[in-house]
């Protein structure tokens, strides 16, 4: 049976597609609006985030069984769609939360202790120390939109810190769950006007398209810091330039875009917000966890 390679994953996972048996046909070379040409005899295929599994490729893999992602969101590929033609989607939900968790309390230190901006300007050869003036997590108010594996990881790291942690979620923790973490629930809008710090971990749905936008911006209270390392989408990134220019908000964080990858942004042009490329679970044990969980489960589908 064939698999192939559609982005770059950890060599631990291909070698453990080989040791199966598998056959690994490597296709991160193929330009993504050739990938169609290329899975007609594929039994299954692995992505990562940029290679977008649509209605063009499901329909060219004639021998498809299964879908891997190498990741947690699945906003890349038509499932529906895929599950229609009897094709299994899986992902590696637990791989990379740890990654994703850490970067979120990096991105909401770079943003209370100006960070970024200190080392452009002192690059520039400038000195802004009255000018980067921070405030700190401790004591402060973290809210966090969407409390699945990242988010809970988050909320221990925020924990540590010293902040206090509320939470919103379709699913409410269990009264256990949430005294071991010391968390409290909250529903949207209470949070929203609560929190001093806001962190999304939500899939881009229908639901949590623009689940912040200029209204919900404008119940924030004055200062309030954005963190995105979920999905580009679940924040309006035109309302968010606007609280960021006028002074609405404190700052802001962005590891996920509405276009990726971001070539032109009103955001480039000021100074309270910090851009990561959407390296959220790019850490080389991320990777390597994640590489070893799809090859792991692929076999499984294919080999049983």
């Amino acid at each position: 049976m064939k698999v192939g390679i559609c982005d770059p994953i950890a060599e631990d996972g291909i070698k453990i597609l080989k040791q199966k048996g598998l056959n690994v046909v490597d296709l991160t070379s193929v330009p993504k609006d050739e990938l169609v040409n290329h899975v007609a005899d594929l039994d299954a295929i692995v992505v990562r985030s940029a290679t977008k599994v649509r209605k063009g490729i499901i329909d060219s893999g004639k021998n498809l069984k299964v879908i891997g992602r190498a990741g947690v969101g699945l906003d890349n590929i038509d499932v529906n769609y895929a599950k229609s033609k009897g094709i299994k989607v899986i992902n590696t939900p637990r791989a990379t939360s740890i990654s994703v968790a850490e970067l979120t309390i990096g991105l909401i230190l770079a943003v209370m202790r100006k960070i970024a901006y200190g080392d452009r300007e002192t690059r520039k050869g400038n000195w802004p120390k009255s000018r980067c003036k921070g405030i700190e997590m401790y004591g402060k108010t973290l809210g966090i939109v969407g409390i699945g594996r990242i988010g809970k990881e988050v909320a221990k790291r925020a924990k540590a810190f010293g902040m206090n942690v509320i939470y919103y979620d379709i699913y409410k923790l269990s009264k256990e769950q949430a005294k071991e973490l010391n968390v409290e629930y909250r529903d949207l809008d209470d949070l929203i006007s609560e929190a001093d710090v806001i962190t999304l971990h939500v899939p881009l749905t229908p639901e949590t398209e623009h689940i912040i936008n200029a209204e919900r911006i404008k119940r924030m209270k004055d200062g309030t810091i954005i963190i995105n390392a979920s999905r580009g989408g679940v924040v309006d990134e035109d309302a968010l330039y606007e609280a960021l220019k006028s002074g609405k908000l404190y700052g802001a964080a962005l590891d996920v875009y509405e276009n990726e990858p971001l070539k032109e942004s009103k955001l480039f042009e000021i100074d309270n917000i910090v851009l990561t490329p959407h390296i959220g679970a790019q850490t080389k044990e991320g990777q390597k966890r994640a590489g070893i969980e799809i090859a792991e489960k692929i076999a499984e589908e294919l080999l049983g």
